[in-house]
């Protein structure tokens, strides 16, 4: 299917939060090569805030986890769509999908060569390739444009804070224990900030707020910004920073799309994946003298190996000095 030709198009991203704001510069290039293509999108209702507000898409079609399939087929079944971009690629998404269209173009996950990678490091990944050009690569000879994420915000969205020179965000949380970073060691960092007159703010969402909580009260006059996954809410405040440093989670992603500097911290995951901080000023920290990384490619409830050294021995020492560093070249 020529691309010029097509009319309609159908994006299938039903989750997570840090992988439907990675289909953005997919979305944006499509519609700056495209000016009147029509780009609709399917993705789970809790996610739903990352595109809201994107001016590139025209229709989003919310659905919850279980929701019945059938409705929302008929209905897409009768917009006709030239191409469907499935970028899940799972058996909800396939059965989504099926027969829809034509032209069905689905996102290639790169499973044997993380397989081997987690389960016998054997490195397959003659180079690593984000995950905004991955997506690219399901539709053939198509390439994105140069810019980075995008997260867009309503207007009578207001920041809680007023930006500074000195502001830092930590972002402590991840679904995954292994790829979060030692809570004490949050907690001495922001100190660490706190004594050469940087002010510091907590950021997470629901399954944040305790942890958020409970490092906040240990930095001095710290503010903790965590909210029930009120994502514009994060965003605008992470738009007041001068950096966020932040585990390999979603609100990493989320402060991509929201044009601030990331200082990326990584323990049981590696770039290879493709998770990093897309086209953006950052810095990933992570410690590289392990045999044992990755040894998953999502994360895990505890480390494996019980010693958890891909975290623990990156100090909040290291981490302040390196952010230092990547501040002063901002």
């Amino acid at each position: 299917m020529d691309l010029s030709k097509a009319k309609n198009i159908l994006i299938v991203r039903l989750s997570s939060l840090g992988d439907i704001l990675l289909t953005t510069p997919l979305v944006r290039s499509l519609k700056n090569q495209y000016p009147n293509l029509n780009i609709d999108f399917v993705v789970r209702d809790i996610f739903a805030d990352a595109i809201l507000y994107n001016p590139h898409i025209n229709n989003i079609y919310k659905i919850t986890k279980d929701q019945n399939f059938i409705e929302l087929r008929n209905n897409i079944i009768k917009i006709n769509y030239d191409i469907v971009i499935d970028l899940q690629n799972n058996l909800r998404s396939r059965k989504l999908t099926k027969s829809i269209s034509k032209n069905i173009f689905r996102f290639k996950k790169p499973n044997v060569n993380k397989f081997l990678l987690v389960q016998f490091k054997v490195n397959r990944f003659k180079e690593t390739i984000s995950i905004p050009e991955r997506y690219a690569k399901s539709l053939p000879n198509f390439n994105l444009d140069n810019k980075s994420l995008e997260l867009f915000l309503p207007k009578d969205i207001k920041p809680n804070i007023e930006k500074t020179l000195n502001v830092i965000g930590l972002c402590p949380g991840s679904v995954h224990k292994t790829k979060m970073w030692l809570e004490e060691y949050f907690i001495e960092l922001g100190n660490m900030f706190v004594q050469n007159n940087y002010k510091v703010v907590l950021f997470g969402g629901k399954s944040d707020r305790e942890i958020c909580q409970r490092i906040s009260k240990q930095i001095s006059k710290s503010i903790d910004l965590s909210n029930d996954n009120k994502l514009f809410e994060l965003s605008a405040n992470m738009r007041m920073c001068k950096t966020v440093i932040c585990n390999d989670s979603g609100l990493m992603h989320t402060a991509v799309g929201s044009g601030v500097p990331v200082v990326a911290i990584f323990g049981s995951t590696v770039k290879e994946f493709g998770f990093t901080p897309y086209k953006t000023k950052s810095l990933v920290i992570e410690n590289n003298e392990l045999t044992c990384r990755p040894c998953s490619h999502i994360g895990l409830d505890e480390c494996p190996k019980k010693h958890f050294e891909c975290m623990k021995k990156l100090t909040p020492q290291m981490v302040f000095e390196q952010t230092q560093n990547f501040i002063e070249s901002l």
